[in-house]
């Protein structure tokens, strides 16, 4: 029953072993119903996503109606109100230094077309030489091309494709007093080279949930600045409330040239994500040359269908109370995680918003730890170093303690794997 389908072939996943794969059959809220009618408490929103819950009223009666009018329709020479819309919520919540959004179909695409714009700009601006990207140890931004290349090279999960993918510059992140002169240094040197500076703001998430300061992001800004780089924000995971703000970057009072988001602005209904620019990276793309243009174009962009979502997603960012919702949960994840700081495996125990974090000396048995919080009732995976919890923001406090009772449980378990 939980074997894998013979035709599917699962992500970030060695078919070979992958023999157990629970089968879900419907969600509400917080819930995952599998076919056998086991309820799961889902500790991860989806993969980041579902920050109102699964099916919420609201967003499924928007795309309802939009799926009777207007499924889809393509974007180029044409318009429809479902993305004006969308695009003009997005502006009004964003800092008033944005003024234009341009929409795609997924978080890795956006890091693409992000990536686009900051070469072109320069190049439209006629400056050749600015080709190269920095990016940080422990980040991550997607699993295409461009989007790989500014991911950790090491320790990410794309080490496989090196020397396929654009060499880009990757360092630490500038914590310490010597950390930071390395960065320093390394922009001075290659300040011609750099086209901007990638990170993700305050949370390195699929790098292994690295935490930094707003004083290190605010810092990185300074040194853009002063080195004439450009710096974009990938807010994919981080967007809408997630780190306790409605952007993480707002905690340090920057603003990015370019700013990335998806995942959580459909409310994790449907696949939609936006690149927003400012003015000064707009204005570098208006000419009479054609040439000019930002040359990228994904056939579902702007889907009316997906648009419907998120306009309702950020409604309910308005009408109902996300943000305080989050600082419940940080408040909640606090209390309840700090108990596993003292068992023996666990490194670090880390919260930010609606997230919490264990971080453990050594992964293994992953296979078995993944399969027995299903046991328990619960939908939480861990992988690198990590057992975390990343909800949806209106999950219960019932509902978190059943996620951390069962951490706390599960843990001394495992520890007896080794």
């Amino acid at each position: 029953m939980n074997q894998p389908h013979p035709n599917l072939w699962h992500p970030y996943s060695q078919m070979r072993n992958l023999n157990y794969v629970p089968k879900a059959k419907a969600t509400l809220g917080s819930e995952i119903t599998l076919t056998n009618n086991n309820i799961l408490i889902d500790g991860t929103a989806s993969w980041w996503t579902a920050c109102h819950g699964y099916n919420h009223p609201k967003i499924i009666k928007s795309m309802k109606e939009q799926l009777d009018l207007m499924p889809h329709i393509m974007f180029g020479g044409l318009t429809h109100k479902p993305a004006e819309d969308l695009a003009s919520k997005l502006i009004n919540i964003l800092p008033n230094t944005y003024d234009h959004v341009f929409f795609v179909d997924s978080g890795s695409v956006a890091v693409e077309v992000s990536m686009k714009m900051a070469i072109q700009y320069w190049v439209n601006n006629k400056v050749f030489t600015k080709r190269k990207f920095l990016s940080f140890k422990d980040g991550y931004h997607g699993d295409t091309l461009g989007a790989m290349s500014v991911c950790d090279p090491t320790e990410g999960m794309h080490t496989l494709f090196k020397g396929y993918m654009p060499e880009q510059i990757n360092t630490e992140l500038p914590i310490s007093k010597l950390q930071k002169e390395a960065l320093k240094n390394t922009l001075l040197n290659n300040r011609s080279e750099i086209a901007a500076i990638i990170l993700e703001p305050l949370v390195q998430c699929a790098g292994g949930f690295k935490f930094h300061s707003r004083e290190t992001l605010k810092f990185i800004d300074d040194l853009a600045k002063e080195n004439n780089i450009l710096l974009i924000a990938d807010e994919i995971a981080t967007g809408f409330g997630r780190t306790g703000s409605m952007f993480a970057f707002e905690q340090s009072q920057i603003i990015p040239d370019i700013v990335c988001l998806g995942k959580a602005l459909t409310g994790g209904a449907i696949s939609l994500a936006a690149v927003v620019a400012t003015s000064n990276i707009y204005n570098a793309f208006l000419s009479d040359n054609d040439e000019d243009a930002l040359m990228h174009g994904p056939t579902y962009m702007a889907n009316p269908l997906a648009c419907a979502a998120a306009n309702a997603s950020l409604d309910l960012f308005e009408t109902e109370p996300r943000l305080e919702q989050v600082k419940n949960i940080e408040k909640e994840l606090n209390t309840k995680l700090i108990e596993c700081k003292n068992m023996k495996s666990v490194l670090d125990v880390r919260v930010k918003g609606a997230l919490g974090v264990i971080q453990v000396k050594k992964m293994h048995n992953l296979n078995w730890l993944r399969k027995r919080f299903v046991e328990e009732g619960v939908w939480i995976r861990p992988f690198l170093d990590v057992i975390y919890i990343m909800p949806s923001f209106t999950i219960s406090n019932a509902e978190i303690s059943k996620l951390t009772e069962s951490i706390i449980k599960i843990i001394p378990e495992w520890e007896c794997k080794i």
